[in-house]
C-alpha cells in the first residue's frame, strides 16, 4: 500500500490542546483546529497512517496522563494488577505442592498454565487433581478467578482506565484556548436563546466569536455541534486570557446578575479597553455591573415592556412612533375602520401627505410596500416621515377608530410593569391581570386596576375587561401559556390587537398562527441590542423579523436613481432615508433621488431581506 492508493487519513493538529508537536513531513499542512486530507503528501500510505495515529494518540496520551485523577486511577489499577499477579504466583506454588503430595510432577510453566486456565474459567481439563484437597484447591482458584478476572478486572479497567480515557479523548477534542491569531471576535459566556440568535447574526456578518463554557460535558457537546467553544471556568482570569479577551471586539455577559458581575470584573483585568455588554434585571444590579467594568448594561425586561407598548396601536387610527433616525420618525398606524381598507397603496395616495409607507403588518405577516399592496381590515401601516408629515396624516385620520377603553395587560412582572409605565406616559388607560397577589400589592397606585387571578380563567379575563379592550398585551415568560391565551383572546375578540412576548424564537411563528398581530422575541431583542453595540449599523428592532439598519451605498449603485437601483424588488429592503456627508439626512427620498458614493443608506427589512442585501451588495458595514 503506498502512493495515492491509500484512503484519505485525517488527523488533528495537537497544538490546539496546548501541546507542541512538530512534523517531519513539510508538505502536510498542519494548522490548529482544522482537519486535513493527506492524499497528495509525498510519503507512503503506511507512513501517513502511522504518523496520523502517532500524532493523534500521543496528544491524547499527554492530555490523559496530565490529569491528577488519571494518575490516581493508574496507581489504583497498578495495585490491582500487583495483587492479581501475586495470587497467580501463590496459586502456582500451591499447585506444585499439592501435585507433589499426589505424586505428580509438573514444570513451573505448567503450574502457571494451569492457574491461568482455571482462573479464566477456560479449564481445559488436561491437568487435574485426584485428591479432595486438590479438587477443593481447584474450586478456590476457580472462584477467585471469577471474582478477579471476570468481575473486578473489567470493572477496574472500565472505571479507572477506559472511562477516563474516553473523557481524555473528549477533553483533547474540546479547545481550551483560542488560536493565537484570533482577534476582533466576540466573547460569549452562556449558550442560551439570546446568544444562539446573536451567533447567527455574527456568522451572517462574518464576525468571529468564542463561547466560554465552564461545564466540560456541555462544552464537548457544543463543540460537536460546531459551536466555537473554549472550555474553562468563568471565575478565572486565565480563562479570558485563553479566549484572547485582550484582542476581542466585544465581551457579552448574558447570564444571571451574579455571574455577569463576576465575568465583567474578571474580563476587565485582562481586557481593560474592550467593551463589555451585560444584561441585568434591575437598576441596582445595573449600577453594580458598571462598577465591575461593564460599559453597557441592558435591562431586557424593561426593553421588552417598552417594545410591547410601542406596538400597541389599537384604539385609534393615529400614528404611533416606534423609532427615529435624527428627525425622521418611524411610526405605525392602525388601518382598521378607515377609508384605507380595501384599496391598494397606490390608490390611497399616502405619498401626497409626505409619509413613506415602508410596509404593512397583517396578522403577524410583514408585506413590503408595493404599489399594488392591498390594505386590509387588519393591516397596520409602517411609515417613515418627519413630525410635520406624521401630523398631516393624523389630521386626515383622527376621526377614525376612536376608543377610550383601557388596554389589557396580562402579567404584571417586570415586562408587564414596564409596558404599563410606557403606556401611561403615552396617556393610554390600562388594566392588568396578575396571578401573584404580592406583585399586585407592589404596583402602588395602579394596584386598584389589577385583577388578581389566573389569566387562563375566562371569568378573570372578562372581569378585567377583555371584551372592550382595543388591545391585549400578553407578557408571560411561559410561551405555552402565551400561545394558549393568544388562541383564546383571538377566538373571542377578532377585532382586538394582540401583542405577545416570546421567550424562544421557535415559538414566534406559532404565536402568529395563534392570532397574534405582533410578537416580540426576548432572544431577538437581546441579540440585536448586543449586536448593535458591536457594529452600530442597526438602528432599531421595530418588531420581530423587521429591523432598521444602515449600509454604505454600494459602488455598483453610485450614480443611479432609486427607481433604477431596484433595491426593494431585488432584496425586499426599503430605503427610508439617505445620510449624505454634506446634506445630512435626506428623509423619505423620492424615486428620482440619485445615489452617490460616500452616502449611507438607512434601510428597513426582515432578516431574509437583509441577507439578500448582503448577498447582492456585500457586507460593507456602516
Amino acid at each position: 500500500m503506498g502512493g495515492t492508493d491509500v484512503s484519505p487519513v485525517h488527523f488533528l493538529d495537537a497544538e490546539i490542546f496546548g501541546i507542541s508537536l512538530r512534523s517531519d513531513l513539510p508538505d502536510i499542512p498542519l494548522t490548529r483546529d482544522r482537519w486535513y486530507s493527506v492524499w497528495d503528501a509525498p510519503a507512503s500510505g503506511l507512513d501517513l497512517v502511522c504518523y496520523g495515529l502517532m500524532k493523534f494518540s500521543t496528544s491524547q496520551m499527554m492530555v490523559f496522563f496530565q490529569e491528577r485523577r488519571t494518575q490516581r486511577n493508574v496507581r489504583a489499577l497498578m495495585r490491582f494488577i500487583l495483587v492479581l499477579t501475586g495470587l497467580i504466583v501463590v496459586y502456582s506454588i500451591l499447585f506444585h505442592v499439592i501435585m507433589e503430595m499426589e505424586g505428580q510432577h509438573h514444570s513451573w510453566m505448567t503450574g502457571f498454565y494451569w492457574t491461568l486456565t482455571v482462573m479464566s474459567t477456560l479449564g481445559f481439563g488436561d491437568i487435574t487433581f485426584e485428591s479432595d484437597l486438590g479438587r477443593f484447591f481447584s474450586m478456590l482458584v476457580l472462584a477467585t478467578g471469577i471474582v478477579f478476572l471476570l468481575v473486578l478486572l473489567p470493572f477496574t479497567i472500565i472505571q479507572f482506565f477506559y472511562a477516563p480515557w474516553v473523557d481524555a479523548v473528549e477533553a483533547a477534542r474540546t479547545p481550551r484556548k483560542a488560536a493565537e491569531e484570533t482577534s476582533g471576535h466576540v466573547i460569549l459566556i452562556q449558550y442560551d436563546a439570546v446568544t444562539e440568535e446573536l451567533i447567527a447574526k455574527l456568522e451572517q456578518s462574518g464576525i468571529g466569536y468564542v463561547l466560554i463554557v465552564p461545564d466540560f460535558e456541555e462544552a464537548s457537546n457544543l463543540h460537536d455541534m460546531g459551536i466555537r467553544v473554549v472550555y474553562g471556568p468563568l471565575d478565572h482570569v486565565s480563562t479570558y486570557t485563553a479566549a484572547r479577551a485582550e484582542s476581542a471586539a466585544l465581551i457579552a455577559a448574558t447570564s444571571d446578575d451574579v455571574t455577569n458581575t463576576n465575568v465583567a470584573f474578571m474580563a476587565r483585568q485582562v481586557a481593560p479597553e474592550v467593551p463589555i455588554v451585560a444584561i441585568s434585571t434591575n437598576k441596582t444590579t445595573t449600577t453594580i455591573l458598571r462598577h465591575a467594568g461593564a460599559t453597557e448594561v441592558f435591562q431586557l425586561g424593561e426593553l421588552m415592556g417598552r417594545a410591547l407598548a410601542r406596538g400597541m396601536v389599537g384604539g385609534d387610527a393615529l400614528t404611533h412612533v416606534v423609532g427615529n433616525i435624527d428627525h425622521l420618525l418611524i411610526a405605525e398606524a392602525n388601518a382598521h375602520k378607515t377609508p384605507l381598507v380595501g384599496k391598494t397603496l397606490a390608490e390611497n395616495r399616502l405619498a401626497e401627505l409626505g409619509v413613506n409607507v415602508i410596509g404593512l403588518w397583517d396578522r403577524g405577516e410583514f408585506k413590503p410596500a408595493m404599489a399594488d399592496t392591498v390594505v386590509t381590515e387588519y393591516s397596520i401601516l409602517m411609515m417613515a416621515g418627519t413630525k410635520e408629515q406624521l401630523m398631516r396624516y393624523d389630521e386626515e385620520f383622527v376621526i377614525y377608530n376612536v376608543s377610550v377603553d383601557p388596554v389589557l395587560i396580562i402579567g404584571w412582572g417586570k415586562v408587564g410593569a414596564a409596558a404599563g409605565a410606557a403606556l401611561s406616559r403615552r396617556g393610554v388607560d390600562r388594566k392588568a391581570v396578575e396571578l401573584d397577589p404580592e406583585r399586585a400589592r407592589r404596583a402602588g397606585e395602579f394596584r386598584d386596576r389589577i385583577v388578581v387571578g389566573d389569566a387562563t380563567d375566562p371569568e378573570v379575563l372578562m372581569q378585567a375587561g377583555l371584551m372592550d379592550a382595543p388591545a391585549v398585551l400578553i407578557t408571560s415568560h411561559d410561551d405555552s401559556i402565551n400561545i394558549y391565551l393568544t388562541i383564546y383572546c383571538r377566538s373571542v375578540r377578532q377585532d382586538a390587537q394582540l401583542i405577545c412576548r416570546s421567550t424562544l424564537k421557535q415559538n414566534i411563528e406559532t404565536l402568529h398562527r395563534a392570532g397574534a398581530d405582533f410578537v416580540h422575541s426576548y432572544a431577538s431583542m437581546g441579540s440585536s441590542s448586543i449586536f448593535n453595540q458591536l457594529t452600530g449599523d442597526r438602528i432599531a428592532t421595530v418588531a420581530e423579523g423587521l429591523e432598521m439598519f444602515r449600509r454604505p451605498v454600494p459602488e455598483s449603485l453610485g450614480g443611479k436613481t432609486l427607481i433604477e437601483c431596484g433595491i426593494r424588488d431585488r432584496t425586499g429592503c426599503t430605503i427610508i432615508a439617505i445620510r449624505d456627508p454634506e446634506e445630512g439626512l435626506i428623509a423619505t427620498p423620492s424615486a428620482t433621488t440619485v445615489l452617490k458614493a460616500g452616502q449611507e443608506l438607512v434601510l428597513a427589512g426582515g432578516t431574509e431581506a437583509e441577507s439578500l442585501f448582503i448577498e447582492a451588495y456585500g457586507i460593507g458595514s456602516a
